[in-house]
This record gives C-alpha cells, sequence and structure tokens, in this order.
C-alpha cells in the first residue's frame, strides 16, 4: 500500500468518528439536553480561561469538570482516551518534551539534566492541550454538527465562513470515499508490481481526476443550492429556544470560568 493509499484510508477512519459523535449528539445525555448556542458560548469560555490560567490546579479541575460532564452526557471516558487524549498527549508531548531539558532553571536533582521550570512548562502545555481539547470535543460529541454551525452565528462569524465549514463537513468524505473506490478500482485491474515511475505517474493522475471531480462537483452543487432558493444565508427547520435552564447552565459556565481566571492570576 503506497503512502497516499494509507493517508487517504486513514482520513477515511475519521468517518466512523463522524457517524458515532451524531449517535451520540442525538442521545439523551445531560449536555444534549442545553441549547447549543449556551455550549458554544460556555465551552469557549471555558476555553479561555483554560488558556490564560496560571495555576495547574485550576487547570486541572476544569480537566476534571469536563470529565464529569462527558460522564453525565453518556460519553465513555474510555472513548475519550481513544479518540482524544492519547493522541494529543502524544503530539503535544514531542513538542513539550525538549523543554524539560533546554528550560534553563534549578535541576531536579544534581548531576540530572532536567529543571524544574523545564517539568512546569511542559506540565501547563500538556495540561492545557488536554482541557482544551476535551472541551471541544465535548461539544462536538453532545451537539448536531448543524446546530453548532446554527450556533456559530451568535458570536457573529461571517455567514460565508460559516456556510465554507458546513459544505467542507459535507462532502469531505465523499471526496474521500471517491478517492478510496478510484484506488481499490485501479489494484483490482493491476497486475504484479508496479515499479517506483510508474506508480507515481498513477498516483499524479488519480488526484488530477479527483481534483476534476471535486471542481465539477462543487459547481454543481451551488447551481442545485441556487436553485432551491439559496442566496448566501442558510435556513434549518430546527429553531432553537432557551429556557429557563438553559440560562442556568450559562451562568454556570461563566462562573466556572470566571472563578478560574480569578483564582489562577
Amino acid at each position: 500500500m503506497t503512502f497516499v493509499e494509507r493517508t487517504i484510508r486513514s482520513l477515511s477512519e475519521g468517518m466512523n468518528f463522524a457517524a458515532l459523535a451524531d449517535d451520540s449528539a442525538r442521545s439523551n445525555g445531560m449536555l444534549q439536553r442545553v441549547d447549543p448556542r449556551i455550549k458554544v458560548v460556555g465551552m469557549l469560555a471555558m476555553i479561555v480561561s483554560v488558556a490564560v490560567t496560571h495555576s495547574l490546579l485550576t487547570i486541572a479541575s476544569v480537566f476534571l469538570i469536563a470529565l464529569s460532564l462527558a460522564a453525565a452526557s453518556r460519553i465513555s471516558p474510555l472513548d475519550l482516551a481513544r479518540w482524544v487524549w492519547f493522541p494529543v498527549l502524544l503530539f503535544t508531548g514531542c513538542i513539550a518534551l525538549p523543554a524539560i531539558f533546554i528550560t534553563h532553571g534549578e535541576p531536579v536533582h544534581a548531576g540530572w539534566p532536567v529543571t524544574t521550570q523545564g517539568v512546569r512548562t511542559a506540565s501547563f502545555l500538556l495540561l492545557r492541550a488536554e482541557t482544551a481539547v476535551s472541551l471541544s470535543t465535548l461539544l462536538v460529541l453532545t451537539t448536531r454538527w448543524a446546530h453548532i454551525l446554527k450556533a456559530l452565528r451568535v458570536l457573529r462569524l461571517p455567514i460565508v465562513f460559516v456556510v465554507i465549514l458546513g459544505m467542507t463537513y459535507r462532502y469531505l468524505f465523499l471526496i474521500l470515499e471517491t478517492a478510496l473506490d478510484m484506488f481499490e478500482s485501479r489494484e483490482s485491474r493491476t497486475v504484479g508490481v508496479l515499479d517506483g515511475p510508474d506508480r507515481r505517474r498513477l498516483a499524479a493522475a488519480t488526484v488530477g481526476v479527483l481534483l476534476s471531480k471535486s471542481y465539477h462537483l462543487s459547481a454543481d452543487v451551488h447551481l442545485a443550492m441556487q436553485s432551491r432558493g439559496f442566496r448566501g444565508e442558510v435556513y434549518m427547520l430546527d429553531d432553537f429556544a432557551i429556557r429557563h435552564i438553559d440560562w442556568c447552565w450559562l451562568f454556570l459556565f461563566i462562573s466556572v470560568a470566571a472563578t478560574v481566571i480569578w483564582v489562577g492570576r
């Protein structure tokens, strides 16, 4: 299997996560019943508070709050570990590890190149990344993607940006599935092992055909949307209605964020 095929197959595995996220968002958990606009504003406030606080203890407290909300929303911690914690730990750990050795300060132990300041810096980076990604993933797993996009309009994001996000999410998996079908079709018609130049030529030709298909697909989709009345704004049949309990959730989110900033200033 070539590098391009492995890349496309790994990206196509994201479709499984998207399907699971949609099923999780439709379940009857705690956060699933909260208004999407409240969740977008509340999670954003908590992520900002995690980013600006200077206390490891307060960041760890927010992480525990996110874990509790996940459990109350019927999201398995094992799924979070597989989807979020381990990948973030691996990626962020590779970035944070050198800071342990190159940051100047007092050594943890005589003769060791590891400094106390370096360990603290790496801990801040890892814990902030884990907590922020956990909160954002919690938002995705408890809210349908279309509702997230509609809720983003509360933040006054340009409608073009929201529409592009929605269309990209909708058709990205279709393009990936088309690419997989093209590679499988080529493999079923190939006898023996091709040499390097032939493999590169076929890969380049496949990429060219895929780009052409995606271009024509975007044009056809845009014409179909215009014929159905699209004039720049996306409308949904689901209308949001903020209840009294939603205002309580907003107060809770803002209070936690303000407390984290105050304690960790």
